[in-house]
């Protein structure tokens, strides 16, 4: 619970999850409700939301933990340009002149959210330089996105 929750504080935000309903299962952390709870055993594969893992003590969050740190509304957030929604779920980093508007802090080496113009989330990226200065070059790069599934079956090809 402790990854999950500090994972979320480097977005700005503060996630209120309910301890009691996560359950972890072999260094994965899923997300129940009060009625699938009792079912959740040790013999389960997957169950609820799942919310990320972690290997080698690093915590690798799901898409779905960064829609709710997302919909929970005080996270660091930048809104890109459609042709930037793109090039960010192929693995590309974001310019700044892609950057329709940002939300939190812009601080540089802080993370934020990248969400689409429809408030999507489309993953998350590390800020490069102070977003205040107007960057003319790569502004965020791409920590991970909605398209790293897709290259990573690709790959095993």
């Amino acid at each position: 619970m402790k990854k999950i929750t500090a994972f979320a504080r480097e977005f700005g935000a503060k996630l209120e999850l309910r301890r009691n309903l996560i359950v972890k299962k072999n260094n994965r952390y899923f997300l129940v409700d009060e009625k699938l709870k009792p079912f959740a055993l040790d013999n389960f594969y997957f169950a609820g939301i799942y919310l990320g893992k972690v290997k080698k003590s690093k915590f690798f969050p799901s898409f779905e933990l960064l829609r709710i740190i997302a919909e929970e509304g005080k996270a660091n957030q930048i809104t890109i340009t459609e042709r930037a929604e793109w090039l960010f779920i192929c693995g590309r980093d974001i310019f700044g002149k892609n950057i329709l508007k940002v939300k939190g802090s812009t601080k540089r080496g802080v993370h934020t959210l990248v969400m689409s113009k429809h408030g999507d989330c489309l993953g998350f990226g590390r800020i490069l330089h102070d977003l205040k200065d107007g960057v003319a070059g790569v502004a965020v790069k791409n920590v991970s996105d909605i398209g790293d599934f897709l290259r990573r079956e690709r790959q095993r090809r």
